[in-house]
């Protein structure tokens, strides 16, 4: 199984991107329920048969699609050892908690949070957005919300982020009770920014109508271009606004392993919260998401409880409190933190951060190529690594969402699509550590091809 999966990864470049599944592959998952005993070497064949082949193909160069890592046979390995272990991450006295505090230890001094800042691995940005939200509603209302609810203290509760933010925030804000109404969505200057103005003059405009204030998202990287947003202006505008700042980086935020970019991101030190995930650049296999909150008292406030189940102790198993499930909604958790220990200690965080390089100056290459071939067209600034555009055509919305699909189902390459002002786009997302400038010609070509013969009717 091993040898497979490595032999994958070896030749991973020799498969199409992504391939539809027969239907004889999906029909092999209607059987019903095993009642005796099944082989190994059965049950793998059929991993390799009718899973491995028909993944949505992110290890792969040509992978272009949504925010995805590519991932990495250290990792992998890390993976198999966790699994092995099958450590539960939710409290007590056991080393693998202490592996998951030195990743904690590690972002602080990467995002220059201080030592009283505390932090988890979550399943990914959307979860670090909730808990940071959470913490938020606890600071504007105290803990006893815990107990009352969000109506019971009487006040009305707003929270602000660009129109480009990423939907989970509006989940989010959902699942604390608040209500999506409370959601204000600033709009967004000529490279999709938030507009620090409107901002101000939204929050004012709250304050006279009686509402509370209590959440500012800055993004760094947002996920239709990668645009970032002025953090060190969110945060000094939230500050003197006493309203907590989070920084939504999900994937831009780790662009601080990059010192070219790192300037980029100047503010972000000044986050009461940031939510990241090491699955996406630093290409931890997935899932790897991690949430961290300056005032670690507060965050911890947010979240514990001590039922008799989870009596804590000096000594024995039941101790080393604080324990990670103090901080957030999850008692059973796996021990992500080995996989992005590995990571870290077999890479290190200069190559990853060459890793960010490479893929941002791939994305200023692909935008040239664009702005130098006539049939295509730039749709929006190339912060980082996203790049969006389309053929051009008289009827481009129709033309490039045909395009999109027949160029992912050619194999080639597996770009995904947004809107811009409106515009249909293809968008190609440059993560993976694998990809290089012939994985992105390969893909311009089969847009163009794709774009010629559907301009000539065929």
């Amino acid at each position: 199984m091993l040898d497979d999966m490595f032999d994958y990864l070896e030749r991973v470049r020799q498969r199409p991107v992504w391939q539809p599944a027969p239907a004889e592959a999906r029909g092999s998952f209607s059987e019903a329920l095993p009642r005796a005993a099944g082989d190994l070497a059965a049950a793998h064949d059929a991993f390799m048969k009718n899973i491995l082949p028909y993944a949505v193909g992110n290890a792969h160069p040509g992978f272009m699609g949504w925010v995805h890592g590519g991932g990495t046979p250290v990792g992998m390995l890390a993976e198999m050892l966790a699994g092995g272990l099958n450590a539960n991450l939710g409290g007590r006295n056991q080393v693998p908690i202490d592996v998951e505090q030195q990743i904690l230890r590690w972002s602080r001094e990467l995002f220059g949070f201080p030592e009283s800042a505390s932090g988890i691995f979550v399943t990914g940005t959307s979860m670090a957005n909730l808990i940071s939200l959470m913490v938020a509603r606890t600071a504007a209302l105290g803990v006893e919300v815990r107990r009352s609810g969000v109506a019971a203290r009487g006040k009305r509760l707003t929270a602000y982020a660009s129109s480009v933010t990423h939907s989970c925030i509006a989940r989010a804000i959902d699942i604390a009770g608040i209500g999506v109404d409370a959601l204000r969505e600033i709009p967004v200057n000529h490279r999709h920014e938030i507009d620090l103005a409107a901002l101000k003059q939204a929050v004012a405009a709250d304050r006279r109508a009686g509402c509370t204030p209590f959440f500012i998202v800055g993004n760094a990287g947002t996920v239709d271009i990668g645009a970032i947003d002025d953090l060190a202006g969110l945060a000094e505008f939230a500050a003197s606004e006493k309203i907590w700042f989070h920084v939504d980086g999900a994937f831009g935020g780790l662009a601080m392993m990059a010192p070219a970019f790192a300037p980029r991101l100047k503010g972000i030190e000044r986050a009461d919260s940031i939510g990241f995930d090491f699955h996406k650049w630093a290409q931890v296999p997935y899932d790897a998401g991690f949430v961290m909150v300056r005032d670690g008292a507060l965050h911890r406030a947010t979240f514990s409880a001590d039922p008799i189940y989870l009596r804590r102790d000096q000594r024995g198993m039941a101790a080393h409190s604080p324990w990670p499930c103090d901080f957030g909604p999850d008692l059973s958790r796996g021990f992500r933190a080995l996989k992005t220990w590995f990571t870290l200690k077999v890479y290190g965080a200069e190559a990853l951060g060459r890793v960010v390089t490479h893929t941002c100056s791939l994305a200023q290459q692909m935008a040239r190529r664009i702005e130098a071939t006539p049939e295509l067209e730039l749709l929006a600034p190339v912060a980082l690594n996203i790049v969006c555009f389309r053929f051009r055509s008289p009827d481009a919305d129709r033309v490039n969402a045909e395009i999109l699909i027949r160029v992912q189902e050619s194999g080639v390459a597996a770009p995904s699509s947004t809107a811009i002002d409106g515009r249909f786009a293809i968008r190609a997302a440059l993560f993976n550590h694998r990809t290089t400038m012939q994985d992105v010609d390969a893909m311009l070509a089969a847009v163009i091809s794709h774009g010629r013969s559907l301009a000539g009717g065929c």
